[in-house]
């Protein structure tokens, strides 16, 4: 549900914080006092269209922010992982700056995204429904899944055995006409892929080969030069006549005679012992290096033919031996599924035609299910139209015609939402046939029914009484209030019948101070309800007749709220 929205410099809002309650909220007040400037703020902070226009006039940019507190099982929250986007608890924080620059800032608890993300995610809390805003219900491509959701219970098993289905067959006959429909390429590929699958498979790499060769290789090509370095030192460390070894032991000698006088000699004393036994160890080790060099002019050969070798399949491969390697993996997978491929097209053939006969068997298991969850969707839906005054009404779902052997990922169904509104008349799309009152109530029937599948945390009705008085008022009042039981409505009205029915009432007025005009919003005590709905029932003048018949509304509405509660 929508706790709290904040408003900043928005149309003429210049600045409004309102904090909404759970149940049924209504919003009244006089033509033009700016009803609809909220709500299109809460459209645009769920990712609607955003204008430049709607920043108020003097103003560099506008804001808007809305907390809201979702259950445990929202969408929402698998739309925000699947964004990152984190979320510690069950609230929400939308906050929405356009600046007149074309500036779009939007955040969601406080991670910036783009206005695309925002709407997504935006479409799982808010629903918002107009006279001229007709929302998925009015959308035909949406009515088969409103299905599903209404029949989930039977519907949900089978479409998942049919989807499992689909994507294998979908798989199966994809590589099935790619092979037929590119023969010659496929020819191409696989000789190609057998040729480099073979290079790399003979050249047997090494991950870590080529620095050892060249390691190797900088040997024998500087051997000369080693040779002498060793020999050279060898001898200058530790020769046949004095050397250095024999000067440092006898400098060692002399400093260990006087070593326990002082603590500095024994200092000189250790430093010159060590470093003669560490010359010792570099003889030791000089001389053993020169014993392993060897000449061999056929290991140089041998090395540079590699090494050569090497960068030829780093030029066609990869740029280390590594991705030659992992290219090498990929192909020979390739060329493994292209050969098995290549050995049995009549068997790849016979396979598709398995899969769509299984895919075939599923669809039409999931359509006539589906067309039961029509049936019975059809009879809830005259339930809500008969309380709604509209009993003559007939509502159905249309399957239309699938040319045969056409498989949709959702099934082998195209549904469109169906009404007839007077008898003798044409059945026809919901969303082309009905008009006025008829379309607010049946809108009204439809919500009634799919509030609880759809999820949505706040509904939004911006006037979908107009055209409808009397008791067909109060039969509205009663669905939309019935509608607030599972999800939090807010509500533009000009009904007393709708408006005694909230549980939550904000008055809302335009006013004009300082040569600016500004709007400013009012939640309504009990006493001021009684003179809001006098308003609205009168038109005119508030007579104590119209306050009278004003609390009767109010009393009347506590006592079906209680029996809606209770039904």
């Amino acid at each position: 549900m929508l706790q709290e929205l904040d408003i900043r410099d928005f149309a003429i809002i210049e600045k409004l914080n309102i904090a909404f309650q759970a149940g049924m909220t209504v919003l009244t007040g006089e033509t033009g006092a700016g009803k609809s400037i909220i709500i299109d703020a809460v459209g645009v902070l769920a990712g609607g269209r955003g204008s430049q226009e709607f920043i108020r006039q003097g103003a560099s940019k506008m804001r808007l922010q809305g907390l809201f507190h979702l259950p445990e099982a929202s969408a929402t929250f698998a739309v925000l992982d699947k964004y990152g986007i984190e979320h510690a608890d069950s609230d929400i924080l939308l906050q929405r700056d356009l600046y007149r620059t074309g500036r779009n800032v939007c955040r969601i608890n406080g991670q910036l995204v783009n206005t695309t993300t925002l709407k997504e995610i935006g479409e799982t809390i808010v629903d918002i429904h107009g006279q001229n805003e007709h929302q998925e219900l009015m959308h035909p491509e949406k009515h088969l899944a409103l299905l599903d959701e209404f029949y989930k219970v039977k519907i949900g098993p089978q479409r998942q055995k049919y989807t499992t289905a689909y994507l294998e067959y979908q798989r199966l006959n994809k590589a099935y006409q790619k092979r037929i429909a590119h023969a010659k390429e496929w020819a191409q590929r696989l000789d190609m892929l057998r040729f480099q699958v073979d290079e790399i498979a003979t050249a047997q790499l090494q991950t870590d080969e080529e620095t050892t060769l060249e390691s190797e290789r900088a040997r024998l090509s500087n051997f000369q030069r080693i040779t002498a370095a060793l020999k050279t030192s060898y001898t200058a460390i530790a020769g046949d006549e004095v050397g250095t070894m024999d000067h440092i032991g006898a400098a060692m000698a002399e400093l260990q005679q006087i070593a326990a006088l002082d603590p500095a000699y024994q200092e000189l004393a250790d430093n010159v012992q060590t470093a003669y036994y560490t010359l010792q160890d570099a003889a030791s080790e000089l001389l053993n290096q020169a014993d392993l060099m060897e000449w061999d002019e056929g290991r140089l050969d041998e090395i540079e033919k590699r090494l050569e070798l090497i960068q030829q399949l780093k030029r066609k491969y990869g740029d280390s031996i590594a991705q030659i390697l992992s290219y090498y993996t990929k192909i020979k997978a390739e060329l493994e599924q292209m050969e098995a491929t290549d050995d049995n097209e009549d068997q790849l053939a016979q396979q598709v035609a398995t899969a769509q006969q299984t895919l075939l068997k599923l669809g039409r298991q999931l359509s006539k299910t589906r067309q039961q969850g029509a049936k019975k969707l059809s009879q809830a839906i005259h339930q809500q139209l008969a309380a709604l005054y509209m009993e003559k009404t007939v509502f159905s779902v249309h399957f239309k015609p699938v040319a045969a052997e056409h498989f949709f990922a959702t099934g082998i169904d195209d549904v469109e939402f169906y009404i007839q509104t007077n008898p003798g008349e044409a059945a026809g799309p919901l969303a082309k046939i009905a008009s006025g009152g008829e379309l607010s109530r049946m809108m009204l029937a439809l919500k009634t029914i799919f509030t609880r599948s759809q999820g949505i945390t706040s509904i939004i009705f911006d006037e979908v009484d107009t055209g409808v008085s009397g008791r067909v008022a109060q039969a509205i009042a009663d669905k939309i209030s019935a509608i607030a039981r599972f999800s939090q409505v807010l509500c533009i009205t000009h009904l007393p019948q709708v408006a005694a029915m909230s549980d939550q009432h904000f008055f809302i007025r335009k006013q004009v101070s300082g040569q600016r005009t500004k709007t400013t919003l009012v939640q309504l005590a009990p006493a001021q309800r009684v003179d809001e709905l006098a308003r609205m029932l009168s038109g005119t003048a508030v007579t104590k007749l119209t306050r009278e018949h004003a609390k009767e509304l109010l009393q009347l509405a506590e006592v079906e709220k209680k029996r809606l509660r209770q039904a």
